[in-house]
């Protein structure tokens, strides 16, 4: 059979017909969007790996398999829970703007309203690789050589491309062709089709240089050595700012999580400048509201209160999130339960409140999310991003990752907290979740992708788990809603298969709606959620049924 009739992109529908059953096991568990991840990070717990090292595996193996989504020129945020302290530490993995760079500077080359989308002037310093390191050092328990070797195997070997990856590729292929170095990531200039067999041998190199050092030394031949030569000299070729001191510099954060309480249950996210604190928010405001008696899940009663608490959320998130060292926001007082009461007294049972909402999200992204739990209950919940596909598309000579756009993310209004400015975390989509019960034991890790859908996908799977009890699949599979940007705070838009009824209430209450399906459901994000037993240790997990990937584990 050829490749073509595999999958052929002239069918005029792509469908999601899959029916998945959650996972149990007792060893670990590896939750991703993509098989062949997955199987990298169960190849490290069988050899004694922990949920660290599982996790950088995962991450690395998805740089290869899904470049178009996360990679090594981009950035990465982690949360992971200690199951021997109970505790959860969160990493940054963002990356600074170029020094060089000012809104004086753009301002006087006629930019105006944002940043170009995809121009080199957006590249930011990918921070992955220190997180990866970092998370190695602090967590890990096997080296470098071991995590890396199934990324280098599938770079090196090949791998058969899946669909969703397949069409996600495609439509980055317009971008590669015109982005220098793009045609490293391009089969004979096109993108790959579902099924054929890609290579990325810059990539495995790449990833083969770095294996050979311990993280300390890994971090300084990306930051410091012939690898960041590569990506300043693609940078300023092509009209962006970034320096050897930008670099050079670069250093992770090592943050305490934020969290609210849900139900009884402590819900963390990492903090600005990721937008965490939009889900967190967003959940704040539901405590003070009985959303299992507000009828079905996919009622208009229900569905009306978790948009508004969103668009809510979003309000505020825009307003606050912003570089961690350079902004401070009011954090103890926006997860308040006396804000979460007060925003809660804003939502109108029976009508969209528009009038006063402000911040709505602008851009979506691609991104990849994973999660691990090993057999000691140790948890790590991580996102990995270029931003949107293939970032910039620009890639750098010889190295086979394509560099991030996070920087178009800066605001151009000069009073904004997240304002353009040389040296700065810009606002960050990425957000891992982990939920603890009131005995600070992991409930689970979990987490939606998905650029601005990814907040709104936290609080819908949380929900669904706390408010419905529903298992990790069920949260998964569950229909979803996305807010978009638009006039009278964005646009809501509804997957295909809720009831008509419910999308016709909607919209008489005020909210602008619109329905999507097919391969348009990628919209709603892809998701993997593992939950841990607290009385035996049993593991369950789910894997969105809009993904490529699946959940697999150990007994």
């Amino acid at each position: 059979m050829s490749t073509y009739e595999i999958y052929n992109y002239t069918k005029p529908a792509f469908t999601f017909n899959s029916r998945r059953s959650p996972v149990y096991a007792t060893k670990g568990i590896v939750a991703s969007s993509q098989p062949l991840a997955t199987e990298a990070g169960l190849e490290i717990l069988r050899a004694g790996g922990n949920a660290a090292d599982a996790a950088i595996a995962v991450a690395a193996a998805l740089a290869v398999v899904e470049p178009c989504s996360t990679g090594l020129g981009g950035d990465a945020f982690a949360l992971f829970y200690n199951a021997a302290d109970k505790k959860v530490t969160a990493l940054n993995g963002s990356g600074k703007s170029a020094r060089n760079i000012s809104l004086k500077k753009i301002s006087s080359m006629g930019i105006t309203g944002a940043l170009p989308m995809r121009h080199a002037m957006t590249v930011n310093v990918p921070g992955a690789m220190a997180l990866w390191a970092d998370l190695l050092e602090q967590h890990g328990s096997q080296p470098l050589s071991t995590v890396l070797g199934p990324a280098i195997r599938y770079a090196m070997q090949g791998f058969p491309v899946s669909p969703v990856t397949a069409r996600l590729w495609a439509e980055g292929a317009e971008i590669l062709q015109h982005s220098p170095g793009g045609e490293q990531l391009l089969l004979q200039g096109k993108a790959p089709r579902c099924g054929e067999i890609m290579l990325n041998r810059n990539l495995g190199l790449t990833l083969a240089r770095l294996a050979d050092c311990t993280p300390e030394k890994a971090k300084g031949l990306f930051y410091q050595g012939t690898i960041a030569e590569k990506i300043i000299k693609a940078v300023r070729d092509n009209g962006g700012f970034l320096s050897e001191m930008d670099m050079g510099s670069h250093a992770g954060i090592f943050q305490e999580s934020i969290s609210v309480n849900y139900r009884g249950y402590e819900i963390h996210e990492c903090p600005p400048n990721g937008q965490g604190l939009a889900a967190l928010l967003a959940l704040n405001t539901l405590t003070e509201i009985d959303v299992a008696g507000l009828g079905t899940p996919d009622s208009p009663e229900c569905l009306h209160h978790l948009i508004e608490a969103m668009r809510l959320a979003f309000a505020d998130a825009r307003r606050h999130v912003a570089d961690p060292q350079q902004y401070f926001p009011p954090l103890e007082k926006l997860l308040s339960p006396s804000y979460g009461a007060q925003r809660a007294s804003l939502i109108l049972p029976d009508r969209a409140e528009t009038e006063n909402v402000s911040g709505v999200p602008v851009n979506s992204s691609d991104t990849v999310y994973f999660c691990v739990v090993d057999k000691d209950g140790n948890g790590c919940s991580m996102v990995n991003s270029n931003y949107m596909g293939f970032g910039t598309g620009i890639v750098p000579d010889g190295l086979g990752f394509s560099l991030q756009n996070r920087g178009h993310n800066f605001s151009l209004d000069p009073d904004h907290p997240n304002v353009l400015a040389g040296g700065k975390r810009s606002y960050h989509t990425i957000i891992p979740g982990i939920c603890l019960r009131e005995d600070k034991s992991l409930h689970s890790t979990f987490g939606v992708m998905g650029g601005f859908m990814q907040p709104q996908g936290h609080m819908q799977v949380i929900s669904a788990m706390l408010d419905d009890g529903a298992d990790p699949q069920e949260a998964l599979n569950r229909l979803r809603f996305c807010i978009e940007p638009g006039e009278a705070g964005g646009k809501v838009c509804l997957e295909e298969g809720l009831p008509i009824e419910t999308v016709d209430k909607l919209t008489a209450m005020g909210h602008a709606t619109e329905i999507r399906g097919g391969y348009k459901r990628t919209l709603f994000g892809r998701g993997q959620i593992i939950v841990r037993n607290q009385d035996n240790g049993i593991l369950c997990a789910g894997c969105d049924p809009r993904s490529d990937g699946y959940a697999a584990g150990l007994c």
